[in-house]
């Protein structure tokens, strides 16, 4: 079948079959097919879109264009939890301990952090001592051991996937929600997890800025993992102001510990206990997610989600003594400034992109996947939407080692902030779920 026929099809707005799929994906991989055709069929697909039929057909080649992990020498239902990205998102440093805690396996492959959204591996690997390259045999040991690995995704894992993001980065073609769902589910699906929880972010922070776009995604993610055999469900979660208080490496493994001694921020720990229960659903666990709910809580309140922290700490090479004294061994940043509230009132919104960039600005995240970040940068959000604050008192703390950043974060950061005279209403923090 020609390359050409493939893209006319597709461009008159016809459905693709699995195997024209799969030609287009396997010649793109090995190179036979040149980046100006597959762009020409990814501008089709943004235009014309797919069914869903289509995107797990798409979804399945690209999962299966290299190595696929096979985790079934670990023992129990493994569930995997993904996040659309966002900003001070730590969910997966107290998740993965709260589930593991609970009896689950968590054996989990993550990435990277690259523009204003921070990544799990660069926030570990904060904690000195500790590795995120580990063998597969490593991998599978340690999850035996102590039920819980954090590890980062290997090259040759979805191989497609990264040639087509490349591509689509460079041609406007990254906000398709076919697009979008078969990127996240084929590396998903080739790690090897029994089922797979989602949490779409939505809001001024996130990807999917739209509610409804963010539902559709989540939708579509779980009919994909479903109909490859494997167990889905997703949480739509506002992701319109940041979550916690804390932005940036360190300052988010802090505040994760504090939560997993029960002592966190609200929204953070609700959005672990809804994920979690899910997770413990999927996994067998409980019957409902009530049940599952009660259960973490427990692992809170007896310090066993704390203490499986300190065994992923300990299995992958890190000091754990980070789970008692985190001040002691975590990175500080030398240079702290408050920015001050320009005026009284209520702060009515928080632009968390701004936030995010702001925080990448002083060090804490990468403009090219190449950039060094300092593990010590950051912000501490002093004051979150609904919060009174006086004109001169601090809405965050800025963390960085270098002065220069300071000025242009500062004025970024003043310009998140809306203050208003009545008091808003506090947006809903988990807006959808779509349960297995």
């Amino acid at each position: 079948m020609r390359v050409y026929d493939i893209i006319l099809k597709k461009r008159r707005g016809h459905e693709l079959s699995k195997d024209e799929i799969d030609s287009m994906i396997n010649g793109f991989t090995r190179g036979d097919i040149p980046d100006y055709q597959m762009s020409a069929w990814l501008m089709a697909i943004f235009f014309q879109g797919m069914n869903v039929q289509e995107t797990r057909d798409l979804t399945m080649a690209m999962a299966l264009s290299g190595e696929t992990v096979d985790l079934s020498c670990i023992q129990g239902v493994k569930v995997d939890k993904h996040s659309t990205g966002g900003v001070g998102d730590k969910t997966t440093l107290v998740l993965a301990p709260l589930v593991a805690a609970a009896g689950v396996p968590v054996a989990k492959m993550s990435g990277r952090g690259l523009g204003h959204t921070g990544g799990t591996l660069d926030k570990l690997e904060s904690i000195p001592g500790f590795t995120v390259d580990l063998s597969k045999d490593e991998f599978v040991e340690a999850v035996n051991t102590v039920g819980i690995a954090v590890v980062g995704q290997t090259a040759s894992v979805a191989p497609a996937d990264k040639k087509l993001y490349a591509l689509r980065d460079v041609t406007a073609t990254v906000d398709s929600i076919p697009l979008i769902a078969s990127s996240v589910c084929s590396k998903k699906l080739a790690c090897g997890a029994d089922a797979i929880v989602f949490d779409v972010k939505t809001g001024a922070g996130a990807f999917m800025k739209s509610e409804e776009d963010a539902f559709r995604l989540a939708e579509l993610m779980v009919d994909i993992v479903k109909g490859a055999g494997r167990k889905g469900a997703a949480i739509v979660s506002n992701m319109s102001q940041p979550l916690g208080f804390a932005v940036g490496n360190s300052l988010e493994v802090r505040e994760a510990i504090d939560t997993l001694r029960g002592a966190g921020p609200r929204d953070l720990t609700d959005l672990c206990l809804s994920l979690g229960s899910l997770m413990l659903v999927l996994g067998g666990k409980a019957n409902d997610t009530e049940k599952a709910r009660a259960i973490l809580v427990n692992t809170l309140e007896t310090g066993a989600a704390l203490s499986k922290f300190a065994d992923l700490v300990s299995v992958q090479g890190g000091d754990v003594e980070v789970a008692r004294t985190p001040d002691n061994i975590l990175p500080s940043a030398r240079c702290l400034e408050a920015v001050p509230s320009l005026h009284s009132g209520y702060v009515s919104s928080i632009d968390a992109e701004r936030i995010g960039v702001a925080s990448m600005i002083l060090g804490a995240g990468r403009k090219t996947k190449d950039d060094t970040i300092d593990p010590a940068a950051g912000i501490m959000v002093l004051k979150k939407i609904g919060h009174k604050v006086e004109q001169g008192e601090p809405l965050v703390m800025l963390h960085t080692n270098n002065w220069d950043t300071l000025e242009q974060a500062a004025q970024l950061v003043m310009s998140a902030y809306e203050i208003s005279r009545d008091k808003p209403d506090v947006p809903r923090l988990i807006t959808r779920v779509i349960e297995n």
